[in-house]
């Protein structure tokens, strides 16, 4: 799983962006130094993408886990139903990854992200599962362990019929 931190590193993140087609990312922080990650909410494609169009947005790494005031991007600034110019994002990734001063460079996706979203313990019920997803219409499911670790995430591929079939059969003849 490809998991998110609430500060993110833009380098980092134009790798992950440009190195996989994921629709949508879960987003972890640690709560205390000695805490493991924990799940606190998702955020899409699409979103990251908008926010990385913004430079100005971006912070120096501090210590803590805190950020100073930047300027926060208005809910309908980030919210698109699709990208706005493909060979312009890839230019901006590729500048993102190779030069160097956006390895120092980070970004607060806290204010951004879906602190609602819907999670399922790791032995949810398959036929649950699926009725949540049909019934809320997700594209995304994130599965969580008894201590709210991130350890899947369930997409509307996954629980396609044929597909589904086919990994229960095998799951059961490995048995």
């Amino acid at each position: 799983v490809r998991v998110l931190h609430l500060k993110e590193n833009i380098a980092s993140l134009a790798r992950l962006l440009a190195s996989t087609s994921h629709g949508g990312f879960p987003v972890v922080c640690r709560p205390k130094p000695d805490h493991a990650e924990v799940f606190q909410g998702t955020i899409k494609r699409l979103e990251l993408c908008m926010l990385l169009e913004n430079e100005h947005i971006f912070e120096p790494e501090t210590n803590d886990e805190s950020f100073s005031s930047s300027p926060l991007l208005s809910y309908e600034k980030i919210t698109v139903e699709k990208l706005p110019d493909l060979s312009r994002l890839t230019t901006l990734l590729n500048r993102y990854t190779t030069d160097p001063q956006y390895q120092q460079l980070f970004i607060n996706l806290e204010p951004y992200i879906n602190k609602s979203a819907m999670s399922v313990q790791a032995h949810f019920s398959l036929q649950r599962t699926y009725i949540v997803f049909r019934t809320l219409g997700l594209r995304h499911l994130t599965v969580v362990d008894p201590q709210n670790q991130v350890v899947g995430v369930i997409t509307r591929k996954d629980l396609m019929p044929f597909p589904l079939e086919e990994r229960l059969r095998l799951q059961l003849m490995a048995e």
